[in-house]
């Protein structure tokens, strides 16, 4: 009750400041744009929506989680007549994304879309205070909620489960797409370059040796594939990634490297330019900016369905009035149908380099096999996958 009344206070504070704060005082508030504003529908629930979204670290030009997740949620607000602001909290700390929320809700908006783990902390804060909002937050699993909490503790006082729903996504699937699909598009010697060895990059990493395998199984040449397997031990490219990333292009002769952790893509990057080689992209379709280091460069990405997500819950809430039917729950998202650009997890349309030997109709069988259960993708991370094909795993580069 006094973290509410705490809470009621500081709302109250911020509505003030927005008349009586001076140049200094604005300077450090979450930067904010009123992208969308509706004469907003009340809906068949009877209640009147207003949807905001906070970034995490980034913005929403990243071609990551931010810009995938503000666009979603922009063109929804627009095609159904709801208010949409986004907010960018003025620095990376759980502080600022929570100063953020505050702000968000100070302001009125009751619908709060949260993209990435870093959010782990503002939950754990924001929730309880602000019952009457509704929390979307997307990749947050359960570990990323609890912190340094322990298991044993119940979820429920962990974060408020009545007013918050969690999306993770099963990324050893668009993990095995990407590898299957670069094998079969004729690259035979391939590289991962994972960020640090967390279980979302485990997974993408042990699906793709799995997608590559099998395509070579399939083409009877697995003494002919090779995967360079290793990870960066950071979230961030550098001399000493790059200069690894070097001898697999220039020495090793790798042709194509699926780079899985936030910025690392940069590394792989710089050593492909200098030899024309080719790069994976991770969560989103990277191929923006990583065709930026060389026309063409982009092979496919291996994407979380961000915007198939936003969607579902966002039509829940304000369409449909099922949101009783998703909150409090942890959803494992992954494929739920046989077209590809329905599903949570997925290879991008339009820019994949879609081939002779690896087409868009290729790829929409394999999809539709992958739903059928014709094609099982493991999701263990406690050992590498057992594969016909040759895996160097070279463990830690720094």
């Amino acid at each position: 009750m006094k973290k509410k009344l705490m809470a009621a206070v500081l709302a109250g504070a911020m509505i003030l400041s927005a008349t009586a704060c001076g140049a200094k005082e604005k300077a450090t508030e979450p930067e904010t744009s009123s992208v969308v504003q509706n004469e907003t529908e009340t809906t068949a629930s009877g209640e009147t929506y207003k949807i905001a979204m906070v970034t995490d670290s980034g913005d929403i030009t990243d071609q990551s989680f931010n810009q995938t997740t503000y666009e979603a949620c922009k063109a929804f607000a627009e095609a159904n007549g709801v208010d949409f602001n986004y907010y960018k909290p003025d620095g990376d700390s759980d502080e600022a994304r929570i100063a953020a929320v505050d702000q968000a809700c100070a302001e009125g908006y009751n619908i709060i879309v949260l993209p990435g783990y870093l959010f782990g902390a503002t939950l754990r804060e924001e929730s309880p205070v602000y019952p009457d909002v509704k929390f979307i937050a997307l990749d947050m699993s359960e570990a990323d909620l609890r912190g340094d909490l322990g298991e044993d503790v119940p979820l429920s006082d962990v974060y408020n489960t009545e007013n918050t729903y969690c999306a993770i996504y099963q990324e050893e699937i668009p993990g095995y797409m990407a590898g299957y699909a670069a094998v079969k598009m004729g690259y035979k010697h391939l590289g991962f370059l994972g960020g640090m060895s967390v279980p979302a990059v485990i997974r993408y990493g042990f699906g793709y040796v799995q997608g590559a395998n099998a395509a070579a199984v399939e083409l009877g040449i697995e003494d002919e594939v090779t995967v360079e397997y290793a990870y960066g031990g950071q979230f961030y490219g550098d001399a000493d990634i790059t200069a690894a990333m070097d001898t697999w292009y220039s020495t090793n002769g790798v042709e194509a490297v699926f780079a899985c952790g936030g910025g690392i893509y940069t590394s792989a990057a710089e050593a492909a330019a200098k030899v024309g080689g080719k790069v994976i992209g991770v969560d989103s379709d990277q191929a923006p900016i990583i065709d930026a280091y060389g026309e063409g460069m982009t092979l496919t990405s291996a994407m979380k369905g961000l915007a198939p997500t936003v969607n579902t819950l966002l039509s829940a809430i304000v369409l449909e009035d099922t949101w009783a039917d998703y909150v409090g729950k942890i959803d494992n998202l992954g494929l739920v149908s046989e077209n590809p650009e329905d599903n949570y997890v997925q290879l991008p349309i339009e820019s994949t380099q879609w081939s002779e030997n690896f087409t868009e109709d290729d790829y929409k069988a394999l999809v539709a096999s992958m739903v059928a259960g014709d094609i099982k993708v493991e999701n263990g991370i406690e050992t590498m996958p057992e594969t016909a094909i040759t895996v160097n795993d070279l463990g830690n580069i720094k």
